[in-house]
């Protein structure tokens, strides 16, 4: 049976919130095999990793630093001076390998000797039954393509690193790894049910266009020949000086623009970053010439009606009753929700009960949706549930 305890603090130092918070899963869960871990940037990260090492031994760790804050049965944790959200998992029928490294030539090729590194650290000959992956922003489907060359396509879940500033702040980690440009992946061998809901729930609009030129592989030039920026501004209404610069980051959250995958099923979101002089954009996931890109709307209303919505759609795609979930929630949309965040908290509590959840909040998210491959977005929610 898969047993999952969480565990947080807000303790002024790394040191004291590491142990705090793993002791609190060390009361309730012995010698569990694995640990997602989210902290703030405020933390020296090495100094908190150990600190849990030293309450947890032999637990392998992985996760990121998180935006602003977690989320876990306790409610929104978040401090001036740091926080961390700790969730463990223990099951004798679940094998669990954590690998990570630093970025080495490129992105595809790391991502495959870091899918190698797991394999050998499982002491398996064969690829993990679903697998998580964290990575910082900005090359995160290179990862997956290296990762998925050594394993094939086997169902992913997981986020990338933030910051609490957009300033490239931002780490990862496992138990014996910190870096802000690698990846890092824990795969599961288990025969237990898994299910995860990968969506953005925004509405869709009429605005559709081609995308008709980039440059490189996530600055949005033209959609249907129009410099990108002019076209937004032509289906929103909004004058084009509020879409420049930063301010693009912001505006978009209620309104971003989207890609279908090749059977419909799932919207990935593409997150406008930043309005260039060129009337370019910088978007947060790549983009492809010669495919439509959408424009998608949402109010801050239902950016936290979501939450509950997902949920319950994530509880009928598990066959059995659910022993932890693992909720990424882009940062972005957190900050558009802004101080309505304890509105999210208790939409989960109101759809999970007593499951123990952990929720960070990334600046990117995986997942996939029915048969279709895995997928990288922004602005979205990968919901993961793990059998009991």
């Amino acid at each position: 049976m898969l047993n999952a305890v969480t565990g947080s603090s807000v303790a002024k130092t790394a040191k004291d919130a590491g142990k705090e918070a793993a002791a609190k899963v060390k009361a309730g869960l012995e010698s569990p095999k694995m640990a997602f871990v989210y902290s703030g940037v405020q933390y020296d990260q090495k100094e908190l990793l150990d600190a849990i090492k030293s309450e947890l031994p032999g637990t392998a760790l992985i996760g990121n630093t998180s935006f602003t804050g977690v989320i876990t049965p306790d409610g929104f944790i978040s401090g001036d001076n740091g926080f961390v959200g700790v969730m463990a998992l223990c099951d004798a029928d679940v094998e669990v390998a954590v690998a990570g490294m630093p970025k080495g030539d490129d992105a595809r090729a790391t991502g495959a000797a870091v899918a190698k590194e797991a394999l050998k650290r499982a002491g398996k000959g064969c690829s993990p039954d679903y697998f998580y992956m964290v990575a910082p922003p900005g090359e995160e489907e290179f990862y997956l393509k290296g990762i998925t060359e050594v394993i094939g396509r086997v169902p992913f879940f997981g986020g990338s690193a933030a910051d609490n500033a957009i300033a490239g702040e931002w780490l990862l980690y496992t138990d014996d790894m910190v870096t802000a440009d690698g990846v890092a992946v824990a795969f599961f061998y288990t025969d237990k049910p898994f299910a995860n809901k990968f969506t953005g729930a925004y509405n869709e609009t009429k605005n559709v266009g081609v995308i008709t030129k980039l440059d490189g592989p996530r600055t949005l030039v033209e959609i249907d020949g129009t410099p990108a920026i002019e076209k937004y501004a032509q289906w929103t209404g909004q004058p084009i000086e509020k879409l420049m610069g930063g301010n693009l980051l912001a505006t978009t959250i209620t309104a971003p623009l989207g890609v279908k995958d090749r059977l419909g099923d799932l919207v990935a979101i593409r997150h406008p970053m930043n309005g260039n002089d060129d009337y370019s954009m910088n978007i947060g996931n790549n983009m492809a010439v010669g495919t439509a890109i959408m424009q998608m709307e949402g109010s801050v209303d239902q950016l936290i009606n979501s939450v509950g919505e997902t949920l319950e759609e994530l509880k009928k795609k598990i066959d059995g009753p659910i022993g932890a979930l693992h909720l990424v929630h882009c940062g972005g949309r957190r900050a558009g929700i802004d101080s309505r965040i304890d509105e999210v908290v208790k939409q989960i509590k109101d759809a999970v009960g007593d499951v123990p959840f952990i929720v960070e909040f990334t600046f990117g998210e995986y997942g996939y949706e029915d048969d279709g491959l895995n997928t990288c977005g922004g602005l979205m929610l990968s919901f993961t549930a793990f059998g009991k």
